[in-house]
């Protein structure tokens, strides 16, 4: 039986197991413990890790195998999105209120089932926002945050951690705004971690996770 590996705050940031000894069930948890440190957070998505965790529990560390995923090319935009996008009712920046952008998705989790996007880790990716390794997008109905995305660019692979609306469509709106950015930005693929019906929606599908990781290099 394969057992959790524990990390200590002051481990290497890079002293990750082998994505292979991640457990069966839960499927893909691969570690415990260790902290929220930038270089420990960019050590892992170059490893195919990420942190999901609630609060009140330890740091976890998951790579599913496996992988959701969407490549920019097969995003599905349905006839009513297509028009939303037409008409212009939304408007779109990047980076521009990294800050607004990760509260909200936490705001939206916690309304639902309760929040992962803890305090702690809210802190830890405005940091790798400043150190310029995490991005937002913003969707914009006039001057109120309608929805957006936020996530970490490693390799050719924007890892996507969570994204919300408060008007609908708007999330939509950013991730067909993603896509459509990818092939100028050297991006070959989204990773969306977990499936989910709404990201089915748009196009995206397993992959195993060897393969994801060729993209990360």
């Amino acid at each position: 039986m394969t057992r959790l590996t524990w990390l200590q705050p002051g481990d290497p940031p890079d002293a990750f197991p082998p994505v292979g000894h991640a457990l069966v069930d839960p499927p893909g948890l691969l570690a415990g413990g260790g902290d929220l440190s930038a270089a420990r957070l960019v050590a892992a998505y170059a490893r195919g890790i990420f942190p999901w965790y609630s609060t009140g529990e330890p740091v976890l560390w998951w790579s599913p195998d496996p992988r959701e995923v969407l490549f920019p090319a097969e995003i599905h935009i349905s006839r009513s999105l297509r028009r939303v996008i037409a008409r212009g009712e939304f408007r779109v920046t990047e980076n521009r209120d990294f800050p607004a952008v990760i509260e909200g998705c936490a705001a939206a989790r916690a309304a639902s089932a309760g929040t992962w996007i803890t305090a702690e880790m809210r802190a830890a990716y405005r940091e790798l926002h400043r150190l310029g390794v995490a991005a937002s997008i913003e969707v914009w109905a006039g001057d109120d945050l309608a929805g957006g995305l936020y996530g970490v660019r490693s390799g050719r692979v924007f890892c996507g951690e969570s994204m919300f609306s408060r008007r609908e469509n708007a999330s939509k709106v950013a991730l067909a705004w993603l896509a459509a950015q990818c092939p100028t930005r050297g991006i070959d693929l989204i990773d969306c971690q977990m499936p989910s019906a709404h990201l089915r929606s748009m196009g995206s599908r397993p992959l195993p996770r060897a393969e994801f990781l060729s993209y990360l290099i």
